[in-house]
């Protein structure tokens, strides 16, 4: 087993681009030419074109693995036979106009029939259909698709990367207010949680299965040889059988209430080799798991989850004890009632959280305080969010099991990207230096440790600017003596000058 990546060295992975043989792989002109081929052929919904293309792409994708292992195995039974060989891919480059709509229209809503289909795939295509309707504009997705090279290129899977490109034009969208965590947070909060093999890993609230993703890649680069490593894979190639089978069958859970979202994100596991995980159309906070509560426990829960509305009270799960209809509280306390004894979470709330002066805030900040290390509050400035939304947040690290002793208060003013609408990349970044600082929560300009203590005397209030330690710099004056005399040069200087203008003006 080689040597665990040290804190510098993952500064050093997060502050590479992995996308640098994506980019030049030329698919992310593909996927630019496909959203603009979209927009122009009628589908204006960013959300609905990503839904389309992940329908097109799993197709082609299913039939070239259906193809694959009928010539590696004889006696393999091909999905795409019989009456469903017309649905296969390869039928599809020929066909135009209507007989293309039909046969798409048809593979689309019917594929989740197949009896020998993966519950993934059936999962995707659950009460799907086909959207676009323009005939050559479906034909030119057709080919652009077909055209796609999605083999690995030195080493590189680069279907995931490219679907998480095509994942970032939902930048685009408010729809029904769905929007990405920047996937650099998602990158740091991870790092400070530092998932392991053989744990299982929950995101209630998955979206695009962003934080599942990262915490994946991050435990296979822990487990990649160093040379591999220097040279950009990262494979996982010393985790041992048994560890692969949990990764891939048992490690992963999410959670989404959006059902167009559980099938992106079903997609973008599918797309990072991660078939099998258990993704769920299901709301955590108003349906049980398997019938009782809290149910199944996880050692490590990371998410994002939507705080800007409020449940029907009647439908919040009476189990969860708060009288509060926010969403933010009841995620928060889903997280403690479903982590392990010595679970560890890294989530992101919004500041109302920190300070709030109601019952439920109060019962939920004390019962975080005493039941669990609350390690970290990261507050993160109010653009980290932008274009579609501006509101202010933080980020939580705990560990249940034991309460805690002093919470590392870290104030992050720049992520490497501008605050405003169009967050371009700026040098200015904070997070190579909280991770530099977070094994021992070192204090500086932009972090500091308080007791628990001060805490609870402050109504179990978060806010760091309530805790910041006021630092007066030492300012060196001169002497009086020496002010003095400057003053005096100086009025000397003055009425000399003075003197010799109105000689001048006498003169004249």
């Amino acid at each position: 087993m080689r040597k665990p990546e040290t804190q510098s060295d993952t500064v050093a992975k997060l502050s590479q681009s992995n996308g640098s043989n994506f980019f030049a792989s030329g698919l992310r002109q593909k996927v630019d030419q496909l959203m603009n081929v979209l927009w122009a052929g009628g589908v204006n919904n960013p959300m609905d074109s990503i839904e389309q293309l992940s329908y097109l792409i799993f197709l082609r994708l299913l039939s070239e693995r259906d193809e694959q292992a009928a010539l590696i195995e004889k006696t393999y039974q091909r999905i795409f036979s019989g009456a469903w060989a017309r649905y296969a891919w390869g039928n599809y480059i020929t066909l135009t106009g209507n007989e293309l709509f039909d046969t798409l229209r048809g593979a689309i809503e019917k594929i989740h029939e197949l009896p020998n289909l993966s519950n993934t795939g059936r999962e995707l295509f659950r009460n799907a259909t086909l959207k676009i309707y323009d005939r050559p504009t479906l034909r030119a997705v057709v080919q652009t698709i077909a055209e796609m090279d999605l083999a690995p290129h030195e080493g590189h899977d680069l279907k995931g990367d490219m679907y998480e490109y095509l994942l970032s034009k939902l930048s685009q969208s408010g729809t029904n207010g769905q929007f990405r965590t920047p996937r650099h947070i998602i990158d740091l909060i991870v790092a400070l949680v530092g998932p392991k093999p053989g744990l299982r890993i929950c995101d209630p609230a998955c979206g695009t299965a962003g934080f599942l993703i990262s915490a994946y890649t991050h435990m296979l680069r822990q487990h990649t040889k160093s040379a591999d490593l220097t040279r950009g894979i990262v494979d996982g190639s010393q985790l041992k059988p048994k560890q692969w089978e949990f990764l891939e069958s048992h490690a992963f859970t999410g959670f989404d209430n959006d059902a167009n979202m559980v099938k992106i994100a079903i997609l973008n596991l599918y797309l990072h080799q991660l078939e099998r995980a258990r993704i769920e159309h299901h709301n955590p906070l108003t349906t049980t798991q398997g019938g009782q509560y809290p149910g199944p426990r996880y050692d490590v829960i990371l998410a994002n989850p939507p705080f800007a509305g409020r449940v029907q009270k009647e439908s919040i799960l009476a189990d969860i004890n708060l009288e509060t209809r926010d969403t933010e509280l009841l995620f928060l306390k889903w997280f403690l009632d479903h982590l392990t004894n010595t679970g560890r979470a890294g989530v992101i709330v919004p500041n109302g959280v920190l300070f709030g002066s109601g019952k439920d805030d109060r019962k939920v900040r004390e019962l975080l305080l005493t039941t669990c290390d609350l390690q970290a509050v990261i507050a993160l400035p109010s653009g980290v969010f932008k274009p579609y939304s501006g509101v202010g947040t933080a980020i939580f690290i705990f560990q249940k099991g034991n309460p805690t002793d002093s919470v590392w208060f870290y104030e992050l003013t720049a992520d490497g990207y501008s605050l405003d609408d169009k967050r371009t990349r700026i040098e200015a970044n904070d997070i190579p230096d909280i991770l530099a600082k977070w094994p021992g929560r070192e204090e500086g300009p932009n972090s500091f440790r308080v007791p628990l203590e001060k805490i609870r005397e402050n109504g179990w209030q978060l806010m760091p600017g309530r805790y910041k330690p006021v630092r007066l710099d030492a300012v060196k004056h001169d002497a009086p003596a020496d002010i003095l005399a400057d003053v005096i040069r100086l009025e000397t200087e003055i009425a000399a000058r003075a003197k010799a203008l109105l000689e001048g003006l006498a003169k004249r």
